[in-house]
């Protein structure tokens, strides 16, 4: 079969490899008609994220249809069409129970390796390093997916597999982001970055109620976007972001900041992303938190953080004495996304959301490496890639 596969920094190839194997009897095959390119995959693409090996199939947002079941996976039938959540989960572990179930207690084959970089484990992700089991990914013709008879969701008929791809990763990340902030009909919300986490968490923001929803990024297509979406933008590269919140929220700040950037703050002018980037340059640091300090900066006392952005590593010069002294409530992780699933694709179906409205780009796989390279510097106004295995 074809797949992406990474060869290291700025290295994706489109590769032969073998069809993958029933491995345990809770597995299930799955050919793959839809496969994304996530702004997470990025942070491999350029090498920030530590636990790749060359070779490793990239890829964790996916779906298609069930070719092939394991002898204990009652859940599942050849001829099934799903949608796999990028978090492997095994569905009876205490944290699964619990309902958080990206950091499932089982599903992660290399825990120890991740216990020495977090403390304890995560669960596992597919294409993610393999600081998350090392599993092979979903920008692929076929993929093995583990404990297969918990997570994946079922799509009835009628769906187009556009507008239900993205449940698997950054529809839920950004209701998860949205949800976290305990929205109230009095609020704003900020969010910084305004990619595809960003443009979900926005609509999301506005589903549950936000008076007001503020987008802060540089790229016009991002902006008119989100403005399309319900927010009000601000460019970053022409406008003081702290001067437009002061003036939205009449000096007071925003209640709920959300951070969909993460790890990868793109800010050129500020002293302190100049400072981050030479840190980074020479190892003294792994992430660039320019987001993260300047949400914690001008959210309004007592208000909530929330951070759908993946960090991997260290950051450094966090205002944390201000973050203790407003009273800020701060939120993180990975997606729980099995505990949002019935609920958005529900909405789904009920027309409430499209997810299909980020897509700005569709291409047969072997197109992947290049499309990296186009999402990752945001040409030809690209937002969102698809590929079609």
């Amino acid at each position: 079969m074809r797949a992406l596969r990474w060869h290291g920094k700025h290295d994706i190839r489109c590769d032969n490899v073998p069809d993958p194997e029933i491995e345990h009897p809770r597995d299930a095959i799955l050919k793959v008609s839809c496969c994304a390119i996530c702004g997470s995959d990025l942070h491999l693409f350029d090498g920030f994220m530590p636990g790749m090996k060359s070779g490793d199939i990239m890829g964790h947002e996916f779906m298609g249809e069930v070719v092939e079941v394991g002898k204990d996976n009652q859940a599942l039938q050849v001829g099934d069409r799903v949608v796999v959540p990028f978090t492997i989960t095994c569905g009876q572990c205490d944290q699964c129970k619990r309902g958080n179930f990206s950091v499932c207690e089982r599903s992660n084959r290399n825990a120890r390796l991740a216990e020495k970089m977090f403390g304890h484990a995560t669960a596992g992700l597919f294409g993610y390093t393999h600081l998350t089991g090392g599993y092979p990914g979903g920008q692929a013709e076929y993929v093995r997916v583990p404990f297969a008879d918990f997570g994946p969701v079922k799509i009835p008929d009628g769906l187009k597999d556009e507008q239900v791809l993205f449940l698997g990763d950054i529809f839920p990340t950004g209701w998860q982001a949205a949800v976290a902030c305990e929205i109230e009909p009095t609020d704003t919300v900020a969010v910084w970055g305004a990619g595809p986490v960003g443009q979900f968490a926005i609509r999301s923001a506005v589903l549950l109620g936000a008076r007001q929803v503020i987008a802060i990024d540089r790229v016009p297509e991002r902006l008119a976007m989100a403005e399309a979406g319900g927010a009000i933008p601000i460019n970053f590269d022409e406008d003081s972001v702290l001067d437009r919140l002061k003036e939205l929220t009449q000096g007071k700040g925003p209640e709920k900041c959300i951070d969909a950037v993460g790890m990868e703050a793109h800010v050129t002018r500020s002293i302190d992303s100049v400072v981050d980037r030479a840190k980074q340059a020479v190892m003294l640091e792994t992430d660039r938190p320019h987001v993260l300090r300047e949400m914690i900066y001008v959210c309004r006392p007592a208000g909530i953080l929330s951070v759908p952005g993946v960090y991997g590593g260290l950051v450094d010069k966090l205002p944390f004495g201000a973050m203790m002294n407003k009273g800020l409530t701060l939120r993180t992780g990975q997606t729980h996304v099995a505990r949002w699933t019935d609920d958005l694709l529900a909405r789904i179906e009920d027309g409430q959301i499209d997810p299909s409205f980020v897509i700005t780009h569709t291409a047969d796989l072997a197109e992947g490496p290049a499309l990296y390279k186009t999402f990752r510097d945001k040409h030809d106004g690209c937002i969102k890639v698809v590929l079609k295995p």
